[in-house]
């Protein structure tokens, strides 16, 4: 997940809340700390922690206790709200016909993006194209060519042509008939006069509906200072951060941006064409606090999967057969990496705490528990406490596995059966939490 340190920091401060015998002035001023010490680890500008900080304790300390929630739940809507007002609003790209102009510094991962920007309309059901422009780094053609190519979008280049404004011009007018139209421009190692210029007679030519600035998240709180750079020279609509998931300064880049006047479009949050996601604040927030996102998890199964793969609702009914746990795990796989999905489930944010060394052995598991279950009756999936010694042995024999692999499936089973009936219950309801919150 993206910034996996800082939600398992908040998450771990959270928990003092929840473990506390009473919510006092000392519990709440330990809790701040936590949370202090959290953001300025993930490079977060120290006047902004200050201030958030200062907010949490004032308004947990003298507002009164909404009907309905308790103390504990009353601070940790605070927490969430405050943490919300530092990542900012989002910039809003509608799912319409429209174009499309790349910008940013060169290594900012902008050609990568690129192609996942349209592999993003492309999910939601629309035709992008992808005009290359970059005519400035060796190899910029080919590389984005070679992403369209994977994923079947139109593309347009000429390269070894140095006029990059007639590229776009020609490149326009060959994919018309395309829904978005994406142009990727060339970068600089800094921002440099004839990167100006160039950008500025692209956009006079390209006319696009909306101009996006992408930005390393690596980069932490000097994402600030690029931002106003490039909208005093060109002007954004919104800002994409990059690289996202490999780096802990991602808070930093995200709060910079937020001190602007931009608004933060998407989010890269892994390798794959896949990974790149709209940002939406409170779904954010909601991920780094263990809270889940339910929202986001219900839009990329739609995406993904047919009727015909997954009831949604048995994600969440609390009691589940093995029948069930197969079509899930399967599903699951179809939806993208086992550690996204995970912590996408309100489970208190029990993926974070699974490093990728363990979430690969995990995954390796899931791969041996379907094969067990290709090897049991239609009787045994539905009702797993029919499955005993005697069959535990056919069930491995058929399989190629183990008797204890067997009980292994079956204990997991088991936990998740038990963790799904914790997110309708339990000391922390998550999913009570959530509806309070307005989430």
């Amino acid at each position: 997940m993206v910034m996996d340190k800082l939600g398992s920091s908040l998450q771990d401060a959270l928990k003092k809340l929840v473990g506390a015998g009473r919510i006092d002035e000392r519990t709440v001023t330990e809790v701040v700390k936590d949370i202090q010490r959290a953001l300025l680890q993930a490079d977060v500008n120290v006047k902004l922690v200050m201030q958030m900080s200062s907010h949490i304790k004032e308004r947990a300390l003298k507002e009164e206790v909404p009907p309905g929630m308790n103390p504990r739940e009353h601070v940790i809507k605070i927490v969430y709200h405050e943490l919300i007002s530092i990542v900012g609003r989002s910039a809003d790209i509608p799912l319409k016909p429209q174009t499309i102009m790349m910008i940013g510094l060169q290594g900012s991962g902008k050609t990568t993006t690129t192609s996942k920007l349209s592999r993003y309309f492309q999910r939601k059901g629309m035709k992008p194209a992808v005009v290359c422009a970059d005519t400035f780094r060796p190899g910029a053609y080919q590389q984005l060519k070679t992403l369209c190519d994977k994923l079947n979008v139109p593309f347009y280049g000429e390269e070894d042509n140095p006029d990059a404004v007639g590229i776009v011009e020609r490149g326009l007018a060959e994919l018309e008939k395309n829904d978005v139209l994406i142009v990727d421009t060339a970068g600089r190692h800094s921002l440099e006069a004839d990167l100006i210029d160039e950008m500025e007679q692209i956009h006079k030519v390209a006319q696009p509906d909306y101009t996006l600035l992408v930005l390393d998240g690596a980069i932490g709180q000097q994402a600030s200072e690029q931002a106003r750079a490039f909208n005093d020279s060109v002007g954004i609509s919104g800002v994409v951060i990059s690289k996202l998931d490999g780096t802990a300064k991602g808070g930093g880049a995200l709060s910079a941006v937020s001190e602007t006047n931009s608004a933060i479009a998407f989010i890269g949050v892994g390798e794959t064409p896949d990974d790149l996601e709209k940002f939406e604040p409170d779904r954010f927030i909601s991920r780094l606090l263990g809270m889940g996102d339910i929202k986001s998890l219900i839009e990329k199964a739609e995406e993904t999967l047919s009727e015909e793969d997954i009831d949604m609702e048995a994600m969440m009914r609390g009691r589940f057969t093995l029948k069930d746990m197969y079509s899930q795990l399967e599903a699951m796989n179809k939806m993208g990496p086992m550690k996204q999905i995970m912590q996408m489930l309100p489970l208190g944010g029990m993926g974070a705490k699974l490093s990728d060394d363990a979430y690969k052995v995990t995954e390796d598991k899931m791969k041996g528990y379907r094969v067990l279950m290709d090897s049991m009756t239609d009787e045994e999936l539905l009702n797993p406490r029919l499955i005993g010694s005697a069959r535990i042995r056919r069930i491995s024999l058929g399989s190629g596995s183990s008797p204890d692999a067997v009980r292994d499936l079956l204990k997991y089973h088991k936990m998740m059966q038990n963790a799904m009936k914790g997110l309708r219950g339990g000391k922390f309801n998550m999913q009570k939490m959530m509806k309070k919150m307005g989430m």
